[in-house]
């Protein structure tokens, strides 16, 4: 049952659950990197928000979960693709010092001004069709408390998120109050007091020391649920040599030309997986004039 997002109902569909505890997944995405404990922990906690936001959603395409931070940590990205195949980059400025006992604040919003940003953007866009962008507050001193007020003051969807990560496991739980469809009566008023009150208890060793599934049986063991959905997830990056073809088309024959000089041919890896992409003189001039390795895009998209 591991690397999987399981999805519940309780309380005759007044209460939605998700559980997610990534493990072969998490070591895959984050193998080629050397992070602060710290950083890795605010990495995969937002790995794991990723697969739980895009649970939630009836939606062919990718979610996006995008912090712009102003402290240590410049930029953070987490995709959940459709399929729930998810990747990951993160850049830390040059200078930064970052302590072991470092906050989601202290990390990316020592200064007020940090950004969170959720994008949606559908696998196959209609003309003239952008992808969504929302804005996520960044309050509280945790990734999860941000999610917390997004969902109650954005999509006014009461919710309760847990997430937790270390070097070994990302994982997370989201219980989220369901809105009464096509007029139907909620039966069951008082699921949503049980379901937070019961998904409050749950501990970080739990979170990250069990299976999803075990996490949902300790905490509503007393409560009937709808088994809804087991999804897998895997890790998967949509970059290719096309697409760093791509990239150098835009950067120009100009600075490809200065590049090829100084280093002898143009090497770029993937902020994602790490995987390399060389290209001599011969391939960066065939990508230039928009030859067979040029493709548009961009290698980190």
């Amino acid at each position: 049952m591991s690397d999987q997002v399981l999805k519940f109902l309780m309380g005759d569909g007044a209460v939605r659950i998700e559980a997610v505890s990534l493990t072969d997944t998490w070591r895959t995405l984050n193998q080629h990197r050397n992070l602060p404990p710290p950083v890795n922990a605010m990495l995969g906690e937002l790995v794991a928000a990723s697969t739980l936001l895009a649970a939630t959603l009836k939606f062919n395409g990718s979610l996006v979960l995008q912090i712009q931070g102003d402290g240590p940590v410049r930029l953070a990205v987490v995709e959940c693709a459709a399929g729930f195949g998810v990747r990951a980059a993160i850049k830390l400025h040059a200078d930064a010092e970052i302590g072991d006992q470092a906050s989601f604040r202290d990390l990316v919003n020592t200064q007020g001004r940090g950004r969170f940003v959720i994008v949606l953007d559908p696998k196959d866009r209609l003309p003239g069709q952008q992808p969504y962008t929302g804005f996520v507050p960044l309050v509280g001193s945790t990734l999860a408390e941000s999610l917390d007020y997004y969902f109650a003051s954005s999509e006014q969807l009461p919710t309760l998120v847990h997430l937790a990560a270390n070097e070994d496991c990302a994982a997370g739980l989201l219980v989220q109050r369901m809105p009464a469809e096509g007029g139907k009566e909620v039966t069951d008023t008082d699921a949503w007091d049980r379901a937070r009150h019961l998904a409050a208890t749950i501990k970080r060793e739990e979170l990250l020391g069990l299976p999803a599934q075990e996490v949902v049986r300790r905490l509503f063991w007393e409560e009937p649920l709808d088994v809804k959905a087991e999804q897998p997830v895997r890790f998967s990056c949509s970059c290719s040599r096309e697409k760093v073809a791509g990239v150098l088309r835009m950067l120009g024959s100009a600075e490809i030309e200065s590049i090829l000089a100084e280093q002898g041919k143009v090497s770029v890896n993937c902020e994602y997986c790490d995987t390399r992409y060389e290209f001599d003189a011969v391939d960066a001039a065939m990508a230039v004039r928009g030859g067979p390795d040029a493709a548009p895009g961009s290698a980190l998209h």
